[in-house]
């Protein structure tokens, strides 16, 4: 009888650390500030790690620094893959200084640079050197990453977007017939990986930079994606109505229809009025968090204190964290004040 107590407890003991039984943690996304750029964070249940975009170059190291202090919060000392949406500096810069303090083992991105002015060239010269000498990925749409303990999917990449719909999704948008052509764009931002990150029924969307034409790619006459838990507002919430660098169209942010989304402006930087208006007033919408209080807009244009992580134009580095589980419900805490607040599926 106690070999058999024995050997049932140490079974137990197996089970309570096995994979199947470890997924029920939560999906960590950590949203760094990085004063208007990008750098998200994505730990999965298993500890592999997926960081989007870098930051800025240099500013005496502030970036990689606060990506490394979000490594530390999320308890890894090395990133699995690291995707480049784009060549810009706001997302490409802090690679190189990154890259000298922590252990990388996949880079990935859209392939060649498509904006050849001396900044995006540079960043892409320097970015190819330190990817090629480790393993680097071009990813296309509809490539999936190889996580165990999450889904990464490729929605866009080099100015194309998936062909398909997704499972579950393909419905008409009904906001397409009135749309008038959108205006072309040359720029890196048109050619930014987009990825759809799944976990169970939860559904989180980045789509960097992508322009407007990108997004109408994914949304119009059909919506190619489906539905979204989490957004992140796109190009920093930036919309230029009516010309080729603008983001958070209507037809896309009303297609997804997000629970929740996440602004990545800086102070002065991104954060405009017409795309939090789009976002805001999306179906479905319950809450708007921002890395920044956008100096330039209005307080009508800026949403609850309580919901933003940086109040100033200081550079004090708060980052939202956003717990989620496989049900769908999920956490978003404000590093700043600890306000937490979960929406639940």
């Amino acid at each position: 009888m106690r070999r058999t107590r024995f050997v049932l407890l140490s079974l137990a003991c197996l089970l309570l650390t096995t994979p199947a039984l470890r997924a029920a943690k939560a999906l960590e996304v950590y949203f760094i500030d990085v004063e208007g750029g990008q750098s998200t964070l994505i730990v999965d249940t298993q500890g592999e790690s997926l960081l989007i975009d870098t930051g800025w170059p240099d500013s005496n190291h502030r970036d990689p620094d606060r990506i490394l202090a979000a490594a530390q919060a999320a308890n890894i000392d090395h990133l699995d893959y690291v995707i480049l949406t784009h060549y810009h500096s706001d997302h490409a810069g802090g690679l190189a200084q990154l890259a000298s303090q922590i252990k990388i083992g996949v880079f990935a991105d859209h392939g060649p640079n498509a904006e050849p002015n001396r900044e995006t060239s540079a960043n892409y010269s320097t970015y190819l050197k330190i990817a090629t000498e480790g393993h680097h990925v071009i990813l296309k749409p509809g490539d999936t990453l190889p996580f165990k303990g999450m889904g990464v999917q490729v929605l866009t990449a080099a100015g194309k977007e998936i062909a398909a719909p997704l499972p579950g999704a393909g419905q008409v948008n009904p906001l397409c017939p009135t749309l008038p052509s959108a205006p072309a764009d040359r720029s890196e931002n048109s050619q930014s990986v987009g990825v759809l990150v799944t976990y169970g029924q939860f559904r989180f969307i980045d789509l960097g930079d992508l322009t407007t034409r990108g997004e109408l790619g994914l949304a119009c006459p059909r919506n190619l994606i489906g539905t979204v838990d989490l957004y992140l507002t796109t190009h920093h919430g930036t919309a230029h109505p009516g010309t080729g660098d603008s983001s958070n169209s209507r037809e896309i942010v009303y297609a997804l229809r997000p629970r929740v989304a996440i602004m990545n402006n800086g102070a002065i930087k991104g954060g405009h009025a017409a795309a939090w208006q789009i976002v805001h007033d999306s179906p479905g919408l319950q809450d708007l968090w921002q890395l920044h209080y956008a100096v330039m807009s209005d307080k009508e244009h800026n949403t609850a204190e309580q919901f933003i992580a940086n109040m100033d134009m200081n550079d004090d580095g708060h980052y939202i964290k956003v717990l989620a589980e496989p049900s769908a419900t999920f956490t978003v805490v404000n590093s700043r004040n600890s306000f937490k607040k979960t929406y639940k599926k």
